[in-house]
C-alpha cells in the first residue's frame, strides 16, 4: 500500500476564507409589460441591466444553525462582467469546525422600495457548499456552485439550494445528457490544471479555455431548454403527483465561482478534543476564587422599544450576536446614488468649463469656510465633484475636495490625481490636513509635500514635531535592507532637508528618538520600527554628504552628553539625602574631569537650542529642586562668554509641555505677522526620552513667591525695584510695564484656547524685565484637578499690577487680548490640524480622549460666532474671572498647602 500523507483538521489552527471570483450565466430578460405590470419588479437592479450590481454574503453554519455572522464582499460596480476576485475570511477556523459544516453562499440585489421581507435587499439567488465533500476531505481550490436564482442561501443540512449538484449519467444518450457528461469531464480536467497536475502549455491553454467557453455557454443553453421542456412534459403526465409533494427548487443557468484555500496536503475531518475539566471545576465557585479572566462582552445596542429586562422576558428570546462590521461599511442605496450622479460628471469634458450661479456660489462658499473637523454631507460632496474645475482656482477648496472623492473607485480618484496638478498653491495649514491620518492616497500626500518644499527652515521648524508625527500615517515599509525613501515622500524630504540644516537635523534627530524610544501599547512594535529605520537612513544621508559626518558626530556626542547628565539626575532622584548633600553630589560628579563636562572640546552645539554651543559646565551654579523628581538646575559656559541654565529631569514625560510651548511659539509668530508684538518669551524644552528632557532655565520669580517678598501690590512693588523711573509710571520704566501688560494678554488668551489648567501663583512667573510667562503644562484641554477652575487665569495680582480693572493699562491689555483672540482665530485651522497630527503621539492629556482633543480646541475658538460676538464672549469670560472668588479662594488654599508641606 502507497503512503497517504494527509492532515487533520482539528490541527488547522486557520480561519476559514474563501474567494468569491465571478458570476457567470445569463437568463431571458424580464418583459417590459411584466415590468409595467409589476412596480415591484421595475426598481429591481437585475431586472433592469444583465449586469446590475450585486454584493455577496458568506456565513458558516452547522446542524441547520448558523455558526458566525455573515460576511460580505466590498460593494462594487460592473460593467462588462460580475466579477468579485474577493477574499473574504469568516471569524471561525477550521479545527473547530463540525463535519456537517457548510458555507450559505448569498447575492443580494438591491431595491430602493424596500417593500421586502428583508428591507432594501433583494435575494439575487443562492448557494449552499459543503466544507467536506463524502470522504470527510477539506474541499479546496475552484467550485463551480450552482446559484438558485431568487432564493437566499438554505444553510440547513437537507439545503434546497446545495451549490453542487451531482448529475446522473446518461441513459437515453440524449445529445443534452452527452454534452453534459462532457461538461462534467472538462470541469474535472480544469481542477487538475488548476492543481498543477497537468503540465501547463500557455498557448495551448488559451485556445482551450476560449473554446470551451463558448462550446459550454451553448451547451449550458441548450441543457437547460430541453431540462425545461422534459420537467413540463414530466408535470403534465403526473400532475396529481405534483400537487401532493411539495416541489423543490431548482438550480438555473448561473453559476458563480468560489475559490477555497489549497494545502499541501488532503485535510480529513478530525473531531476537536477539549481537555477534560478538573473535577473541582464542577463545583461552584465564586469570582474572587476564579483564576480565569473573562472577557467582557461587547456593548450591544437594541432597537427602539426593545428591552432586554429579566422580568419581561426577553432575555431568553434574544440572541446577542455581535457584528465588529456594523456601521464600517456605507450604505449600498446610498452608494449606488452617488455613483449614478457622478457618472453625469465622470468624463469632465463639459464639467471643465461649469460655473456656478450666484445661490450655487454661496454654497461653496460655506463649505469652504468649514473647518478641518467639519464632516461634510454627500449632497455637498456630490457639489464640490460637479464643480472641481471651478474650484481649482480656489486654494482654500483643495481639502475639501479631497474629501468629497471616493478614492475606492478607480476611475474617480485617477481623475481626481489629474485635477490636484491643476490646482493653484495651497497654504500649509491645508497641506498639513492632507498629511493627517485621514488621507490615505499616497498621491495626495505628495502634493501636500510639495507645497512644503517651499517653506524655510524657519518656517519648517515650526511645525516640525508634527510632521515627524505624520510619518506614522505613511505606507513605510520596516523589511530589511529598504529604504524608506522609496515609500514616503514626507520621510524623502525630511531627511533631505535634515541633512543641509544643523537645525532642522539636530531637532530631527531628538524628535526621532523619543519615537525610538517609546515602547508603550499605544505606540506599537511596527511604527516604533518605522522611526528606527527612518533614523538609521537620515544618518546614511549624513555619511554621505562631506559635512555631514560631522554632524552625525555630533549628533552622538550629544547623544553622550544627555546620557551623563541622566546618570546623576537619576542617582539624586534616588538617593535619600538631604538637599544639600543632594547639591555636593551633583557638584563633585559635574567637576569630575572623567565625566568631560568641565571643558567641551570641541565647542557642543546645544541639544535644547543647536545655536548655543558650550564649553563647560560651571559646578558652583548647580541647583537642586526640592520637588518629588528633584531636577537639577546646571550651568554651562557658552563660546559667546555667558552662562546658559537648564533644568535637566528624568522620571517625566516633557512631551507634553514640549507640544504646548511649541505652540505657544507657533501663536507668537502668527501674531508678528499681524504687527502684534506681545512681547512673549516661550523658554526652550526638549524631550530626549519618554522619560527624561532638559529645558531653559529663565531667571524669574513666582507670583507666589513675590507675594510673600511684597506685601502691598507685590508684583507693581517687584517691577518696580528692578526697573525704577521716577518719571514712569508708578514709579517703573514704562518699557517694562508695557512688556508686563503685553506678555499678560498674550498668555491669557493662549492659556484659554489650549485649555491649560492647574493655574495658580506657583507656575505664573515675572522676569525682571516685565516679561510675565506661564509654567507647568501638565493640564490641558480643559482638565483641572481643582473643581470649579476658572477658563481663563486673570489673578487679582496681575490686575493690580496694571493698576486695577478702571485703569488704562487695563484697558491696554483688554484690547490686546480682543487683537490676538480675534488673529489666532484667523488661523485657527492651522492651529486645529497641528493638534490633529497629535493624536496618536501619546500625550498625556490628548491620549485620554483622542477623538475630542481637536474638538476642544476648537470649542474655544467659537468659530460658529461672528467676531463681534466672539470678543464679547471672551470678554464676559474675563470680567466674570476678575468678580469670582473662586480663583481667590483656590490661591489660597494652594499658598496653605504648599506651606504646609515645606
Amino acid at each position: 500500500m502507497e503512503p497517504f500523507s494527509f492532515a487533520s483538521s482539528d490541527s488547522l489552527d486557520y480561519p476559514v476564507r474563501i474567494r468569491i471570483i465571478n458570476l457567470e450565466g445569463e437568463e431571458a430578460p424580464v418583459l417590459f409589460s411584466t415590468l409595467l405590470d409589476n412596480p415591484n419588479l421595475r426598481h429591481i437592479g437585475s431586472n433592469q441591466s444583465p449586469f446590475s450590481d450585486l454584493y455577496v454574503t458568506v456565513q458558516v453554519w452547522a446542524g441547520s444553525k448558523p455558526l458566525t455572522v455573515p460576511v460580505q464582499t466590498s460593494f462594487k460596480t460592473f460593467r462588462a462582467e460580475r466579477r468579485w476576485g474577493e477574499w473574504l475570511e469568516l471569524p471561525v477556523t477550521y479545527s473547530v469546525l463540525p463535519q456537517n459544516a457548510c458555507l450559505a453562499i448569498t447575492l443580494w440585489d438591491l431595491s430602493p422600495t424596500g417593500d421586502g421581507p428583508y428591507g432594501h435587499r433583494i435575494p439575487f439567488g443562492g448557494a449552499t457548499l459543503p466544507l467536506f465533500d463524502k470522504d470527510n476531505q477539506l474541499h479546496k481550490g475552484r467550485q463551480k456552485c450552482h446559484v438558485y436564482r431568487h432564493l437566499h442561501a438554505d444553510g440547513h443540512d437537507d439545503t434546497t439550494t446545495p451549490a453542487l449538484v451531482p448529475r446522473s449519467r446518461p441513459k437515453d444518450g440524449t445529445p443534452e445528457d452527452k454534452d453534459a457528461a462532457e461538461l462534467d469531464r472538462m470541469e474535472t480536467l480544469f481542477k487538475k490544471h488548476e492543481m498543477g497536475e497537468i503540465p501547463r502549455v500557455d498557448w495551448l491553454d488559451q485556445l482551450v479555455f476560449r473554446g470551451f467557453e463558448r462550446r459550454g455557454l451553448q451547451t449550458a443553453r441548450s441543457s437547460l431548454k430541453a431540462k425545461a421542456i422534459r420537467q413540463t412534459e414530466a408535470s403534465r403526465d403526473d400532475k396529481s403527483s405534483a400537487q401532493n409533494e411539495k416541489a423543490k427548487p431548482e438550480p438555473s443557468g448561473y453559476f458563480l465561482n468560489v475559490e477555497l484555500p489549497r494545502f499541501d496536503f488532503p485535510v480529513v475531518f478530525a473531531d476537536y478534543e477539549y481537555p477534560a475539566p478538573p473535577i473541582s471545576s464542577f463545583q461552584h465557585l465564586s469570582s474572587s476564587q476564579s483564576n480565569i479572566l473573562l472577557k467582557p462582552p461587547p456593548e450591544v445596542h437594541f432597537g427602539p422599544g426593545i428591552s432586554v429586562d429579566d422580568d419581561e422576558g426577553y432575555e431568553g428570546r434574544l440572541i446577542r450576536v455581535y457584528d465588529p462590521e456594523v456601521g464600517a461599511r456605507d450604505n449600498p442605496a446610498e452608494s449606488k446614488h452617488r455613483r449614478l450622479v457622478r457618472s453625469q460628471h465622470r468624463n469632465g469634458i463639459l464639467d471643465k468649463d461649469l460655473k456656478p450661479n450666484a445661490k450655487v456660489r454661496d454654497e461653496l462658499n460655506v463649505i469652504m469656510s468649514y473647518s478641518p473637523t467639519h464632516t461634510l454631507s454627500p449632497e455637498e460632496k456630490d457639489l464640490i465633484w460637479k464643480f472641481r474645475y471651478h474650484l481649482t482656482r480656489n486654494k482654500k477648496a483643495l481639502t475639501k475636495f479631497v474629501k468629497s472623492v471616493n478614492w475606492l473607485d478607480h476611475s474617480e480618484s485617477k481623475q481626481a490625481v489629474q485635477v490636484l496638478g491643476k490646482w493653484t498653491d495651497i497654504d500649509v495649514d491645508d497641506a498639513l490636513e492632507l498629511l493627517g491620518p485621514t488621507f490615505d492616497n499616497s498621491a495626495v500626500r505628495a502634493f501636500a509635500v510639495e507645497r512644503l518644499r517651499k517653506a524655510d527652515d524657519k518656517e519648517l521648524l515650526l511645525y516640525l514635531l508634527q510632521l515627524v508625527q505624520a510619518l506614522k500615517y505613511e505606507h513605510i515599509s520596516t523589511r530589511p535592507g529598504h529604504e524608506v525613501t522609496h515609500d514616503s515622500s514626507l520621510a524623502r524630504f525630511l531627511i533631505s532637508r535634515a541633512v543641509h540644516s544643523l537645525a532642522l537635523g539636530n531637532y530631527f534627530w531628538w524628535y526621532l528618538m523619543v519615537e525610538c524610544d517609546d515602547s508603550s501599547m499605544d505606540q506599537g512594535e511596527e511604527t516604533q520600527m518605522i522611526y528606527k529605520k527612518i533614523a538609521y537612513d537620515f544618518m546614511a544621508e549624513l555619511v554621505k554628504r562631506p559635512d555631514g559626518k560631522e554632524t552625525r558626530k555630533t549628533l552622538l556626542r550629544q547623544a553622550e552628553w544627555i546620557a551623563i547628565l541622566s546618570k546623576i539626575s537619576g542617582e539624586i532622584k534616588e538617593a535619600n539625602e538631604s538637599i544639600a548633600k543632594r547639591v555636593e553630589r551633583v557638584k563633585h560628579f559635574l567637576a569630575d574631569p572623567k565625566n568631560e563636562l568641565v571643558t567641551i572640546d570641541p565647542p557642543l552645539p546645544l541639544p535644547l537650542d543647536p545655536s548655543i554651543e558650550i564649553c563647560g559646565v560651571v559646578p558652583e551654579d548647580t541647583v537642586v529642586f526640592k520637588s518629588s523628581l528633584h531636577p537639577i538646575k546646571v550651568a554651562f559656559k557658552t563660546t559667546s562668554g555667558r552662562k546658559y541654565p537648564i533644568l535637566f529631569k528624568t522620571g517625566d514625560d516633557l512631551r507634553q509641555d514640549q507640544l504646548v510651548i511649541q505652540i505657544i511659539t507657533l501663536m507668537d509668530n502668527l501674531l508678528l505677522k499681524e504687527n502684534l508684538d506681545l512681547k512673549l518669551s516661550p523658554y526652550k524644552i526638549l524631550a530626549t526620552g519618554t522619560s527624561a528632557g532638559l529645558s531653559q532655565f529663565v531667571p524669574s520669580m513666582t507670583f507666589q513667591g513675590i507675594a510673600s517678598k511684597y506685601r502691598a501690590n507685590p508684583a507693581q512693588a517687584y517691577l518696580k525695584q528692578n526697573n525704577p523711573d521716577a518719571q514712569g509710571p508708578f514709579g517703573m520704566r514704562k518699557e517694562s510695564l508695557d512688556t508686563f501688560v503685553r506678555s499678560c494678554a498674550g498668555y491669557c488668551v493662549i492659556t484659554y484656547i489650549l485649555g491649560v489648567g492647574d493655574r495658580h501663583l506657583d507656575n505664573l512667573l515675572l522676569a525682571p524685565d516685565g516679561h510675565f510667562f506661564h509654567a507647568d503644562f501638565g493640564y490641558i484641554l480643559g482638565r483641572d484637578p481643582k473643581p470649579f477652575a476658572p477658563a481663563m487665569k486673570l489673578s487679582k495680582e496681575m490686575v493690580d499690577c496694571m493698576g486695577g480693572s478702571n485703569s488704562e493699562y487695563y484697558r491696554q491689555f483688554k484690547q490686546y487680548c480682543f487683537l490676538a483672540y480675534s488673529a489666532l482665530r484667523k488661523n485657527s485651522n492651522l492651529i486645529l490640524n497641528l493638534f490633529s497630527l497629535m493624536v496618536d503621539a501619546n500625550i498625556p492629556d490628548i491620549k485620554l480622549e483622542p477623538d475630542k482633543a481637536v474638538l476642544k480646541v476648537k470649542e474655544r475658538f467659537h468659530l460658529e460666532l461672528s467676531e463681534e460676538d466672539a470678543i464679547r464672549h471672551l470678554e464676559r469670560i474675563m470680567d466674570d474671572n476678575l468678580n469670582a472668588l473662586v480663583p481667590v479662594v483656590i490661591d489660597k488654599l494652594h499658598e496653605l498647602v504648599q506651606a504646609f508641606r515645606a
